[in-house]
């Protein structure tokens, strides 16, 4: 059991522990499996300036954790938004709050003041984990996205994770920490 940087050659590995969050719930609004392509593209925007981990046991993929930017005008450059996916026969094994327990450190080394969580109302699971290690709801989008056949609201949370009044400097890539 590791966590370790994602590469490229984890995709397929990734793709396949998010392809049931797609198909078969609402925890994601996506109604298609990103392609190959699609899904590394996502991957290197997010890991020029942002951390990409993944949980492996005996070899295989079975989870990853990744932030990236949360918005994207200059003055939001402190704000950094988080995600976890981890294959469904290893929920609740302690494998996600290991992950941000290594994410959030790197996070906060960037500079990063404040990380977000958005959450779908249908991932109550996901809810409660966020509030056990310290987030909080900020805002709530009831009956926002149409997935499987109802509507779903979306929860942000947020976690604070410096308090520079006046940092002096944007957050440096995560590859400079």
């Amino acid at each position: 059991m590791s966590i370790r940087v994602a590469t490229l050659e984890d995709i397929p590995a990734m793709l396949a522990v998010y392809q049931p969050y797609v198909e078969q719930t609402a925890y994601s609004f996506e109604y298609q499996l990103p392609t190959q392509a699609e899904f590394l593209a996502r991957f290197q925007a997010h890991i020029a300036q942002c951390p990409w981990l993944v949980w492996e046991e005996d070899g295989a993929v079975l989870g990853y954790a990744y932030a990236g930017n949360a918005f994207v005008r200059a003055a939001y450059n402190w704000a950094a938004e988080i995600s976890v996916y981890l294959h469904p026969d290893c929920q609740r094994r302690g494998i996600g709050r290991q992950l941000y327990a290594a994410i959030e450190p790197i996070l906060r080394a960037q500079g990063y003041q404040v990380v977000y969580a958005v959450i779908t109302t249908a991932n109550a699971g996901s809810i409660a984990f966020h509030t056990a290690l310290g987030y909080e709801v900020t805002a709530t989008f009831p009956r926002c996205g149409y997935k499987l056949g109802q509507w779903h609201g979306v929860v942000w949370m947020e976690k604070r994770l410096n308090r520079d009044e006046h940092p002096a400097r944007f957050p440096i890539p995560w590859s400079m920490v």
